[in-house]
């Protein structure tokens, strides 16, 4: 029985818990941080340096106390090259800073978005249906791209202004505490703006990528079933919702856009109001408050200094909102829990062919509930040996629950009871690349590669041979399909295998099923949409296919069902017969009722 553990939702954390939640998940970013931060200091230290030296130049460099002004052009002259010297030291440090963050931002984005992606192909599939593919595309992709963005620009902004910004407060408070202090008065009443702003623009961007995400499930579904859509008309509909899915990521963005645009003029209306106020405090001060003239203008030249980055930031801000917004989306993702969980001490699975036991088992979607005995429950209290190499056949009607034992059975999810073992271990023990190397399901709709064939079939085992395909192509017995392809093995399946019907991507699945060569085969409804000749066809190429393999076929022609050694028939979740084909005919029940309505239905077809 497996138990989920809880983890607090990211969508709670705060900014900054957040972004420090991203620098756990991003480590290569945190490596030399201290060192990078250092770079960009003395990069701002050099540009503190000017006025300095301005202050310097006007106050020692020029002598007024004469009959006239004097200039001491050596003094000058010295100032000028120490000047020139700290902004070359700055340039090369600030650009050292750069490249080192820009370098470990696109390392760490990388791994990332690696994580990100295997990290989705192990979630449940409950969790692939709940959050729709186009949604999980938009974390690995447009989320990941808003991250890059905010590294080349944002990030940058915070890390090199951000350090002027403390460096240039310092000084001016060694300047002048009266004027450093009316400097930074006047940023509260911003900062206090800004932080109330920033509420409903990390609201705002969240929506805004909730909606992209709903917009591209929804654009994804009208490319990908054009056929179904043109097939029953209804275009029209569906492009009008999918209009409307459009308008809402619109209107979001416009109102993320204008909340944006609120805290740009704020910077301007600051800084004249800044200047203004300190040039008239600073003469009222004069050189009578020990403000000397070099002293003002080196102020003003800091106060710029201070104000820039400032400035900047009402920019940079909403790019900010919205890069913590796609990295507590993408947290998120990589906060749902890995279901199934892997083995903490994985046991091998013993040599040769493997029999299935299941011993007991009740299985509750978690969207569903998990309320043993309700209706909620798809599987109640199942138990079924499968010996080694017997071909077993799942019947029972629409919502039975024998897919989701197919499922179990592959460990695509586990019970939340009993026990499902597989060559007497259990399939909680077995690593998932020792179960897929020796359990393979072929899906109702197999996914294809835009490849031709051959590609498709050795897709899993990249060092096949074509000789070896071509020999399985005998041994499947579907040699005079693939001779009648245009280009034979090398023949295009198109995307999603558009290319071929129903029934050849089957062929093409259970071909790529004996490539992989497995001991267990589970065929998920591997017949149950194609023509007449195809069924023979794979009826034929799973003949072959199934010797010597334990065989799970789950299907609704219950001509699979009378070539099966075994007949499980599964009603409402719980197995009520199980025994062979002549049988269960004979006993008269439920697995009776099921073969007389499937011939009824195929005699008027």
């Amino acid at each position: 029985m497996t138990h989920h553990v809880m983890t607090e939702p990211i969508g709670r954390f705060s900014a900054s818990g957040t972004i420090g939640r991203g620098l756990q998940e991003a480590p290569i970013l945190r490596q030399g941080l201290a060192l990078t931060w250092l770079l960009a200091a003395v990069g701002a230290g050099g540009r503190v340096i000017v006025p300095i030296v301005i202050q310097q130049a006007i106050d020692r460099g020029l002598d007024d106390s004469g009959s006239g002004i004097s200039v001491d052009m050596s003094f000058v002259a010295w100032c000028a090259v120490i000047g020139i010297v700290a902004q070359l030291i700055a340039a090369v440090s600030q650009r050292t800073a750069i490249v080192r963050l820009g370098t470990r931002s696109e390392q760490a984005l990388n791994d990332l978005r690696t994580r990100l992606i295997n990290h989705i192909h192990k979630i449940s599939l409950a969790d692939h249906n709940e959050e729709r593919r186009g949604a999980l595309v938009a974390r690995t992709t447009s989320d990941i791209e808003t991250l890059a963005e905010f590294f080349r620009w944002g990030g940058l902004a915070w890390l090199i202004n951000g350090t002027l910004m403390v460096i240039v407060a310092g000084v001016m408070l060694a300047y002048n505490w009266l004027l450093a202090l009316i400097a930074i008065g006047f940023a509260i009443p911003l900062f206090i703006v800004l932080q109330a702003v920033q509420r409903h623009l990390v609201k705002a961007y969240e929506t805004a990528r909730r909606r992209v995400g709903d917009m591209l499930g929804s654009v994804s579904e009208l490319v990908t079933g054009a056929e179904t859509i043109r097939e029953y008309d209804a275009g029209d509909m569906l492009l009008e919702r999918n209009n409307e899915l459009v308008k809402k990521r619109s209107d979001a963005q416009i109102r993320g856009g204008i909340i944006g645009a609120f805290l740009f003029p704020l910077g301007e209306v600051f800084s004249v109001v800044t200047i203004a106020t300190i040039v008239a405090v600073g003469v009222g001060i004069g050189p009578g408050g020990g403000l000397t003239s070099g002293a003002l203008i080196g102020f003003i030249f800091l106060t710029y200094r201070f104000l820039e980055p400032i400035a900047e930031f009402t920019e940079v801000l909403d790019q900010t909102q919205t890069a913590v917004a796609g990295l507590r989306r993408v947290l998120g993702v990589l906060d749902i829990p890995v279901e199934p969980p892997p083995p903490e001490h994985p046991r091998p699975l013993p040599a040769g062919r493997l029999d299935i036991d299941i011993d007991d088992v009740t299985f509750a979607y978690r969207s569903r509930g998990v309320r043993t005995g309700s209706d909620d429950v798809v599987l109640e209290h199942i138990s079924i040996h499968i010996p080694a190499g017997q071909q077993v056949a799942m019947v029972g009607a629409t919502g039975s629950g024998k897919t989701t034992l197919g499922r179990l059975i592959a460990r695509m999810a586990d019970p939340i009871a009993g026990d499902i073992r597989l060559g007497g271990v259990p399939l909680s023990q077995v690593a998932d690349a020792d179960l897929r190397s020796r359990l393979v399901v072929v899906a109702q709709e197999p996914f294809l590669f835009d490849d031709s064939i051959y590609a498709n079939a050795v897709f899993s085992e990249p060092d096949t041979s074509r000789a070896q395909v071509d020999r399985l192509v005998d041994t499947l017995d579907i040699r005079d399909w693939i001779d009648s392809l245009p280009e034979g093995l090398d023949t295009r399946v198109g995307e999603r295998g558009d290319a071929l019907s129903a029934g050849e991507r089957q062929l093409v699945a259970l071909l790529r099923a004996g490539v992989a060569d497995p001991d267990v085969l589970i065929l998920d409804e591997a017949t149950s949409s194609v023509d007449a000749l195809t069924e023979v066809r794979t009826s034929r190429a799973l003949q072959h296919l199934a010797e010597g393999r334990t065989t799970i076929a789950i299907a609704h022609r219950l001509s699979t069902a009378a070539r099966a050694d075994r007949v499980l028939v599964l009603d409402h979740g719980r197995l009520v017969e199980d025994g062979h084909h002549d049988e269960l005919l004979t006993a008269d029940g439920p697995y009776r009722r099921l073969y007389d309505a499937w011939l009824a239905a195929t005699s008027t077809t």
